[in-house]
């Protein structure tokens, strides 16, 4: 790599030319290395989900409400029964040392600041009982299903013991396809990403002449509905699912016992041409109905976005490239900023909308404006 492509080493202060939130993701291009970026910043296939997410934010405009008293205003939000000052999670992201040395430790110390709720990944460059440590604050933990059943149980067990509150379980992400961004920056993982805590895990897996790769060798192990069940059976931790949009799926989900759906195309990830997250989201609220946690996940770039999302259902929201973008280029204080920023442009719509509460935004108008 020549040194004008060279990244730069990530920052102990905050850019000047950070004024938005979204301000971060143009700048992260100086701090990622090209095939990583472009691994971070891709979806699946052709993007068509990924820039869908995007889209459908840019259709939906907010009413402005005026001569309403919001001087009383706060973003507090309960959920699970946990108090948390703001709806501003941080979505589980695996290898988090691609944007930075300290990954997914930086992350953690940013969420127990700014009093967010860190979603650690199963896939994270650091394990989840040092990534537990980092941070006092509320944090869950993202399981995927392990082709082993007693390896899925060690991993539930090893969050319980670590103090996570709750089981993330991502079920939209037994197969994908890679973006085409990072198959033409030739992205290879570095050696220092591993996957630390699956790395002691060994599955061999034999397709046998005649058999399909896809069906009897990728799928073969993939969750079902009744792993689903096990899960439920196996830990004392409230369970949310994470990769929703059919709303047919989240009510089968709610009937069953579990804590809440997060309704996500995992960042246009999985299958290339599912429907924009937010496009899902209103339906699959209508269907569980006004108590059930819903929270979501999938293109939020602004405090305004996450006020549509919340208006269109959901009690919380997850940020997932956004966090890797600030934390490439400011570590800790990077993803804090974020935060603080999107926090402060949710309020700012809030106040714009007439709206004092998060509870005031369920009730907004959103104006579908499909001819911009």
């Amino acid at each position: 790599m020549n040194e004008i492509n060279r990244p730069l080493a990530s920052l102990d202060y905050i850019p000047a030319d950070i004024k938005l939130a979204q301000d971060y993701e143009a700048l992260a291009r100086r701090f990622i290395s090209l095939p990583n970026y472009e691994y971070i910043a891709g979806g699946s296939g052709r993007d068509q989900t990924l820039f869908a997410n995007v889209a459908a934010f840019s259709r939906r405009m907010v009413y402005p409400r005026i001569l309403r008293d919001v001087s009383a205003g706060n973003t507090h939000l309960t959920l699970l029964n946990k108090n948390f000052p703001h709806p501003i999670f941080l979505a589980p992201v695996a290898y988090q040392k691609l944007a930075h040395p300290l990954g997914e430790l930086e992350t953690a110390r940013a969420a127990d600041v700014m009093q967010s709720c860190m979603v650690s990944s199963t896939l994270s460059t650091y394990s989840l009982e040092n990534i537990a440590s980092s941070s006092s604050g509320e944090k869950w933990f993202q399981l995927y299903f392990q082709p082993k059943p007693e390896f899925t149980l060690d991993l539930i067990k090893r969050a319980e013991l670590a103090g996570y509150s709750a089981i993330v379980v991502t079920v939209d992400a037994s197969i994908r396809t890679p973006g085409l961004g990072a198959l033409r920056a030739q992205f290879q993982m570095p050696n220092d990403c591993i996957a630390v805590n699956v790395a002691q895990y060994e599955h061999a897996q034999e397709l046998l002449v005649g058999q399909s790769r896809i069906f009897q060798g990728v799928m073969r192990d993939a969750p079902t509905w009744v792993h689903l069940e096990q899960l439920l059976m196996q830990t004392h931790l409230p369970v949310i699912v994470k990769g929703i949009l059919h709303p047919a799926d989240a009510l089968t989900i709610k009937n069953m016992g579990c804590a809440g759906v997060i309704v996500s195309n995992h960042g246009g990830r999985s299958l290339d041409g599912a429907p924009a997250s937010l496009d899902c989201l209103a339906q699959i609220r209508t269907t569980v109905g006004d108590d059930y946690p819903v929270l979501f996940d999938g293109g939020i770039r602004s405090g305004l976005d996450i006020f549509k999302a919340i208006a269109l259902g959901a009690d919380a929201v997850l940020i997932g490239r956004l966090q890797l973008y600030a934390l490439s280029i400011a570590g800790a204080l990077g993803v804090a900023h974020i935060l603080k920023l999107l926090r402060e442009e949710l309020e700012l719509c809030m106040a714009q909308a007439g709206c004092s509460t998060l509870k005031d935004i369920r009730k907004a108008d959103i104006l579908n404006a499909t001819h911009y």
